[in-house]
């Protein structure tokens, strides 16, 4: 029990509190066993001004977390969705209205999801764009049969869930775009396992039905291999088959989003303070910051004052997906902003506050949030999983070749415990990427790969969203390893830090058999007796402990980022110009 006194006396002891997207105050109160009244005087001291049954975005709960002695984490999926239960339970009343669903197009490049959203806009979008391919992301909003419906075209699933892996659970509901004359081909697959990962309902838009080679049979048949089974033939996904050319199907597949949005009963309170969420930020000669704001509840109004993200500025001009300058926009409505102090990211939270004091207050709450988010670990998982706070073991798997994949994932799936479960939401072979990394820290996953390797674009951005990977040569280690998180017993591990990158830019002979590169230190430092993993062309050809650094003729300890040196390593000597050069430690936990 934390007792009742004002945070600012008592003496604070953190303790992990695990919160959703979006919370009502008074849900977060009683997690933290407080005084709802105090929690309430505590959000108007960082310039929130919320009624008991209304929500507060992640960053702002954390906040006030931290005053009663709290350290915020990101919940999982499930707690979301009771979370999203509970707001739709305390929010009734007077202010509560229904809102427009929000539409995400997911598929495989040139299957046809900007043409399928021309159809449905009436407007020209495909034909402006470089190849028929979508180049950016945007937001638009329909109406169908008087009803509005606010679409987001996004340029693939990469961007889909970067906005979940920064927290932002932006889409009611997904369309799926599968060509019937092309079939369910990779990209396909992968959108299948980010949307189930977001858990939101799907419906397949089966196009290019007017097309001679079409055959929607083997479409279905083909999502029936991905476990996604239609209505059709027994499951619960719905089906259109449409043609964005013609037209033919368009109204059905509205029709079917409508119905799905009846189903969810999706409501806002449009008389609250506004929230929202980034689309995309650009930067315009003319017009400064620019911001796509999808408001997801509340009514956002020039003059507002906002935080967005680590930005903060107040709201100068609103513009409508039509290019018309509007004075307000309210829930599920996509408008471009005006007036922040600098670009946020895609997925950064817009949350409405009283003034510029209180902007900064957010922000430095937002960042002291961010700094005490705590990794992702297979250990970590493994922890929460003996304590009863979670039942699964979301893993991100990777394996050398397709052979391996349904090998390992069966391996994988077979183990079992009481405390949970693994679960495999996406698994294919090749590299760990950047696209996979995105999709463990949206969905609070760990990546293991078999006999594969780890892009350098995916170990930075794993560092930044402290996600752990895991990488094996043996199967009976992997599988070893993840029966323990299981069972809570996986003991702490040594983890791969890159503590610089060098590119090798000459070869100098030091005597018959030794040779030493000529390096320019591209990113971070390198060290003497640090350890160097040689790659070319991507794949890894040494690893091992650097025996000399030099710059010019003197023996150095360190070479900082942005400098040229020299260095030999210990059994290795067959350099070649353009080789890549990562200085490496180990590090526990």
């Amino acid at each position: 029990m934390v007792d009742q006194q004002s945070p600012a006396t008592r003496r604070v002891v953190l303790k992990a509190l695990p919160l959703p997207d979006a919370i009502p105050v008074g849900v977060l109160a009683e997690r933290m066993d407080a005084d709802p009244v105090s929690v309430i005087k505590q959000l108007m001291r960082v310039g929130v001004f919320a009624s008991i049954n209304e929500a507060v975005d992640y960053e702002t709960a954390a906040t006030v977390a931290r005053a009663f002695g709290f350290s915020a984490r990101q919940a999982g999926d499930q707690s979301q969705r009771a979370a999203s239960s509970a707001i739709a339970e305390l929010t009734e009343g007077e202010n509560v209205q229904s809102r427009p669903p929000v539409v995400a197009v997911l598929g495989h490049v040139d299957h046809g999801k900007t043409t399928l959203l021309d159809a449905v806009r009436k407007t020209s979008v495909a034909e402006g764009e470089a190849g028929g391919i979508t180049q950016h992301i945007g937001a638009y909003a329909i109406e169908h049969d008087g009803r509005p419906i606010t679409f987001i075209d996004t340029p693939g699933h990469e961007a889909f869930t970067a906005m979940r892996a920064r927290g932002a659970q932006v889409t009611d509901l997904a369309i799926l775009v599968v060509a019937a004359d092309d079939g369910v081909m990779p990209q396909t697959a992968e959108a299948i396992d980010h949307i189930k990962a977001a858990g939101v309902p799907m419906i397949v838009a089966i196009n290019k039905s007017d097309l001679d080679g079409a055959d929607p049979e083997r479409v279905r048949r083909m999502l029936a291999e991905k476990d996604v089974i239609v209505e059709k033939w027994g499951g619960d996904v719905l089906d259109v088959e449409v043609s964005a050319k013609t037209g033919d199907g368009v109204s059905d597949l509205l029709a079917s989003i409508q119905l799905l949005a009846e189903m969810a009963e999706l409501k806002a309170n449009p008389r609250r303070a506004a929230m929202g969420v980034v689309i995309e930020s650009k930067r315009d000669k003319s017009r400064g910051a620019v911001s796509t704001i999808l408001v997801q509840t509340g009514t956002l109004q020039i003059g507002d004052n906002v935080v967005v993200g680590a930005a903060k500025g107040r709201v100068k001009a609103l513009v409508d997906d039509r290019g018309r300058r509007v004075k307000e926009a309210g829930p599920s409505t996509p408008v471009e902003m005006l007036g922040l102090s600098e670009l946020p990211d895609a997925g950064a939270r817009l949350v409405v506050v009283s003034d510029d004091k209180a902007a900064r207050e957010v922000v430095e709450g937002r960042q002291r949030a961010a700094d005490e988010r705590r990794a992702t670990t297979l250990q970590d998982i493994g922890a929460r999983a003996a304590s009863g706070e979670t039942k699964e073991l979301p893993i991100v798997l990777k394996t050398d070749v397709f052979g391996s994949v349904d090998a390992v994932r069966h391996a994988l799936e077979s183990l079992s415990a009481s405390e949970a479960q693994v679960r495999i939401i996406h698994a294919s072979p090749g590299a760990v990427t950047e696209n996979d990394v995105l999709l463990a820290a949206a969905s609070n996953a760990v990546i293991v790969g078999f006999n594969t390797r780890t892009e350098p674009g995916a170990k930075r951005l794993a560092g930044q969203d402290r996600v752990e990977i895991r990488n094996y040569d043996i199967i009976y280690r992997l599988t070893e390893d993840v029966e323990k998180a299981l069972q809570g017993m996986l003991a702490p591990t040594l983890r791969d830090v890159v503590e610089g990158r060098l590119t090798v830019r000459a070869v100098f002979d030091l005597s018959r058999s030794r040779r030493s590169a000529g390096c320019y230190v591209a990113e971070g430092a390198v060290s003497r007796g640090a350890m160097a993993r040689v790659t070319r062309g991507g794949a890894e050809v040494f690893d091992g402990p650097i025996a000399s650094l030099r710059r010019f003729k003197n023996d150095v300890r360190q070479v900082q980022n942005g400098y040229e040196c020299g260095l030999t390593l210990e059994g290795f000597s067959d350099f070649q110009e353009g080789d890549v050069i990562e200085a490496h430690r180990q590090q526990a936990g």
